[in-house]
């Protein structure tokens, strides 16, 4: 009989901690690290990391697989660059708890904030559950290739209770408030990890209305927060535009303070404030020296949209010639594209009014770049589609309907939004450097048909410890540590993101030379055969969960160890002594 399932051989392995990397084996038996250095003994699997690099799996606290997770076992795009543990249930929207008469707004909820097609909610999910733990009870039935934890979605939540009071943005009643707190202290004691909510104008339904949550008082916010505070338990996630910063940030200090709990935002450069994330930064180490535990999270490269004629948006979707073809398949509009005289029609006229991001886009070239193979998401200035257009002798207009019709009508341009102000990741390595923020913001399972951030934690290793060429990078060993150990415990998370004995055993193998991303693509396998961005990596050797390979080079293994994570988790320590 074997000493352990599967050791992990001559492996240079960076464990998480921040410490550089040192030569060892990694040993593993009934899902959890049973030694790390020159392991004598025998496995029922062995594998060869010779030259590798040996990680703790990523552990990526911000994506949107709620629906998925319901009638997929394959938690994809996340899956598929090494993260072993997704964080879903962020910014406020989700399923549960939920009344029948409400899946409709819930849906149109998703679909407007997190541009998850409806078709594919509506077919997809099965409404087998009514409050959040039952929800729970339904991801737990399924099986599925790496661990996910839920949060309460505040939107979901302030629907059940309120009806369409709630939807409608009306002021909450003490006993609303109430009943709230009561059902997400309910929700965290059941395994929710924390509670979620939005305060963004840019987050709106699929109707185009504010999300249920964008307005809701000070009081609401401070009765959920300080009810879960007295269950010991969970985290507080937000998004805000910060409009009146002192204000606002006065709240969460207090949510923070009232529940005693661990409480992150969003974090980014926009171009109409481009150092507002300064001031950001300052105030969360001020509510830290307080002893407050207040986070950022932050994009590892710009929040950036795909534009391409089989996604949501381009340049040319609410020109009128362009709106007459918008419904035919993807070949018969490149075949009309390609006429002269179609082509000469459309360049002539005006974005129609109504959509003011499209149209702002359409007026946007000097922001706009063609993405690459490899995809470039740090492009000079002078790469833009104007800057090329105008050494071309061409209107950048011409330039971009041009390479929208490459690889016949596959291309993608991109247009960074966030992240970007400067033309530069300066921004954001300053972000990413602050003992204040966790790596985050992924988005893995949402925006599918403009934004593929799922490859955030692959992009972490290659841009920022190897590729970066227009300023400074960081060490690896660090970089590791945020998307692994630092990410776990903001959550919570204290059994995983370490390679050491006692810690469960999810891992990356992972051939660093040849870790590459591919450019996005679009393919067709949601529910009701709707859309969503995907991208692949070379350079994954193995990735491992709970001591199974769930994916070898690239391809699943099958496997599908991956559960659902009920709450925070103990350190192997506390396990140990249980």
């Amino acid at each position: 009989m074997s000493d352990f399932d599967l050791i992990i051989r001559n492996g240079t392995v960076l464990d998480g901690s921040g410490a550089d990397g040192f030569r060892a084996d990694v040993a593993i038996k009934s899902g959890r690290i049973a030694a790390v250095g020159q392991v004598e003994g025998s496995a029922a699997e062995e594998i060869d990391a010779t030259d590798k690099l040996v990680t703790p799996g990523w552990v990526d606290v911000h994506t949107h697989y709620d629906g998925q997770v319901t009638w997929d076992s394959f938690v994809t795009p996340s899956s598929l660059h090494g993260a072993t543990t997704v964080v879903m249930g962020n910014c406020g929207v989700g399923f549960a708890p939920v009344r029948k008469q409400d899946h409709k707004t819930l849906i149109s909820l998703m679909e407007g904030v997190e541009d998850i097609p409806g078709a594919a909610l509506h077919e997809g999910l099965s409404w087998n559950w009514e409050t959040f733990p039952e929800y729970l009870d339904a991801i737990e039935e399924r099986a599925h290739d790496i661990d996910v934890a839920a949060q309460v979605p505040h939107g979901a939540l302030r629907v059940y209770v309120m009806g369409e009071r709630g939807a409608a943005l009306e002021k909450a009643t003490g006993d609303d408030i109430a009943e709230m707190a009561r059902l997400n202290r309910e929700a965290v004691e059941a395994g929710a990890l924390g509670f979620t909510t939005s305060r963004t104008i840019l987050h709106k339904t699929a109707e185009g209305d504010a999300v249920p949550t964008y307005d809701a008082a000070r009081e609401e916010l401070l009765g959920i927060a300080e009810e879960m505070g007295k269950s010991g338990a969970g985290v507080l996630q937000l998004v805000s535009d910060f409009a009146d910063l002192q204000v606002e940030f006065e709240t969460l200090t207090e949510m923070a303070r009232l529940s005693r709990r661990p409480l992150s935002l969003s974090l980014a450069q926009a171009d109409v404030m481009p150092g507002r994330y300064r001031e950001l930064l300052a105030k969360l180490e001020e509510a830290n020296r307080a002893g407050l535990e207040m986070r950022g999270q932050v994009a590892n490269r710009p929040v950036g949209l795909l534009l391409g004629l089989q996604g949501s948006v381009h340049p040319f979707i609410t020109y009128p010639s362009y709106r007459e073809i918008a419904d035919q398949p993807l070949a018969e509009r490149v075949a009309k594209m390609r006429e002269s005289t179609f082509r000469d029609q459309l360049l002539s006229e005006k974005p129609q009014k109504g959509n003011v991001f499209a149209n702002h886009i359409a007026s946007s070239y000097d922001k706009m770049f063609q993405l690459g193979d490899p995809p470039n998401y740090e492009p000079e200035p002078s790469t833009s589609v104007a800057a090329v257009a105008a050494r071309q002798g061409k209107r950048p207009d011409e330039l971009a309907y041009e390479i929208l019709l490459q690889n016949e009508g596959r291309e993608f341009l991109y247009f960074p939004f966030l992240n970007y102000a400067e033309f530069s990741l300066d921004a954001t390595k300053e972000m990413l450097e602050s003992d204040y923020t966790i790596p985050g913001l992924s988005d893995g399972g949402a925006h599918v048909g403009a934004i593929c951030d799922g490859s955030f934690p692959t992009y972490m290793l290659t841009h920022w410890a190897r590729d970066r060429t227009r300023g400074d990078r960081f060490d690896l060993a660090w970089l590791v540590k945020r998307q692994t150990r630092d990410t776990a415990i903001s959550m919570g998370l204290m059994d995983r993101g370490l390679i050491a004995p006692g810690y469960k055993a999810d891992l990356n193998v992972i051939d660093f030379k040849k870790l590459r991303l591919h450019p996005p693509h679009m393919i067709f396998d949601l529910p009701a055969n709707t859309r969503r961005l995907m991208q692949h990596a070379d350079g994954y050797v193995a990735t491992i969960v709970s001591g199974e390979v769930i994916r070898r080079d690239g391809e699943a293994t099958g496997a599908l160890p991956g559960r659902l994570v009920r709450g925070a988790q103990e350190p192997p320590s506390t396990l140990a002594a249980e």
